[in-house]
């Protein structure tokens, strides 16, 4: 059973929307004020720049392992190699990384749970849900991603009316606008923007999926396209959307960072009903990240063990053609997480933002790289989806990107993570010359 047209496209937008929004929206904002919304516009259009590199690579070739397997194709093993198991990494500290912030979610209905044990429950089922055939995870993610479209819109209009029409809020919300951006744009000057950049780019960390779900696509000529023009789009409506109604319904500086935004407000401005149906919202928005990063961790790997990059038992499927092992040993090391909240319960997701920022930051670069490797390699007559302004496009993306990196590193919460990735790319090196024998590329 393949993915239909509507999977696809609810897997893009669910891909854009995730965490970032939901919870790091607050801490972004307190960053550096209403310019959150320039960070976000520019962050959407290096964002798209990847995506269509990526989908003009996915559309003359569509493969679950996605950008792993073209870098085996048009980079040679070692970045196939390095691209596979960064990306399988940075899925897999994501699946820890919202599977925590469910954690963090249900705290609004049941105080006092140990995350843990929070964690271990959730992990099972989806575990079980992944070993199901391909159709019913992609009916599963439509139905979890459109739950997150339908009360984003929903929010928007929302606040817009409050903002607008309702009496008791009305005037309080102009106050708040003309306070806010006649005297706070910038509210921390250069460091912040630039320090909000980097939330940015973990914001968007899951729109890549959408090219390993291209392989289980019915018509991947036609809805990849599709997809990935529509992420501007989405990025516009959603994001900068739901930024300009936090920011006009209450004072951005009383925010708390520990609870979803939309929470918040709502719960500020005396809609407690509201306040209760986003948080609701929110968990279904991190489950749904979750579903679809094991999902994609699994299949990576499996594509890994495919060109003996990783075990071979890695790459056996069950009777609905899913890389059972793959997804077993995934759920396996994501059981770490358990062990991180139970010792670190205060400082895991800031620990997992930090991790999973840098791994967003490698894959990005690795699919950028790759995407100019392939065009070296194809002829211009046969690409159908082509990245416009290449290679201008890639060289200011891979810039960007760098420039996150060297911002990170003056950042207290995020610099630790910067340090590890020279060593987690020296240990997938060796691993790469001790399996090199027995690596092929198909």
């Amino acid at each position: 059973m393949k993915l239909k047209n509507r999977h696809i496209q609810m897997i893009a937008i669910g891909g854009a929307i995730g965490t970032g929004l939901f919870f790091g929206a607050a801490k972004s904002i307190q960053l550096t004020g209403p310019s959150i919304i320039l960070s976000y516009l520019i962050g959407g259009i290096i964002m798209y720049i990847i995506m269509r590199a990526l989908g003009e690579m996915t559309v003359h070739e569509p493969n679950s392992g996605a950008f792993s397997h073209y870098a085996y194709q048009y980079s040679g093993d070692y970045l196939g190699f390095l691209s596979g198991w960064f990306a399988w990494f940075e899925y897999t500290i994501v699946c820890m990384l919202e599977v925590t912030a469910v954690a963090v979610f249900l705290d609004y209905w049941m105080p006092g749970i140990p995350h843990w044990i929070t964690i271990t429950v959730i992990l099972g089922m989806f575990f079980l849900i992944n070993l199901l055939q391909v159709g019913v995870f992609g009916e599963f993610e439509f139905w979890f991603a459109g739950i997150k479209v339908a009360t984003i819109v929903l929010m928007i209009s929302f606040a817009a009316y409050l903002i607008f029409f309702h009496a008791d809020t009305h005037v309080a919300a102009l106050a708040n606008i003309n306070n806010t951006f006649s005297n706070n744009l910038f509210a921390n000057g250069k460091s912040g923007f630039l320090f909000s950049m980097v939330l940015v780019v973990f914001s968007f960390g899951g729109v890549q999926f959408l090219g390993i779900a291209a392989a289980d696509a019915e018509n991947p000529d036609k809805t990849v396209p599709k997809a990935v023009n529509g992420v501007i789009i989405r990025i516009i409506v959603f994001y900068v959307g739901t930024f300009l109604a936090i920011i006009c319904l209450y004072p951005w500086q009383k925010l708390h960072t520990n609870i979803s935004p939309f929470v918040d407000v709502f719960d500020k401005v005396g809609f407690h009903f509201a306040a209760q149906l986003m948080s609701i919202v929110v968990i279904t928005a991190a489950l749904s990240a979750f579903n679809s990063c094991l999902y994609a961790a699994a299949r990576m790997l499996a594509n890994l063990a495919r060109h003996n990059s990783a075990p071979t038992i890695l790459a056996k499927t069950n009777q609905h053609n899913v890389p059972k092992n793959a997804v077993l040993f995934t759920s396996l090391v994501i059981v770490i997480t358990v062990l991180i909240n139970y010792l670190f319960p205060e400082k895991a997701i800031m620990y997992l933002i930090a991790i999973t920022t840098t791994s967003i930051i490698i894959t990005w670069t690795t699919i950028l790289l790759c995407h100019i490797s392939f065009r070296r390699k194809i002829a211009k007559n046969l690409i159908k989806f082509k990245l416009p302004f290449y290679p201008l496009s890639n060289i200011i993306a891979l810039l960007s990107l760098m420039l996150v990196i060297i911002v990170m590193l003056f950042m207290d919460d995020m610099k630790m993570a910067v340090y590890l990735m020279p060593l987690w790319i020296l240990v997938v090196t060796a691993m790469y010359f001790i399996l090199k024998p027995k690596i092929k590329k198909s």
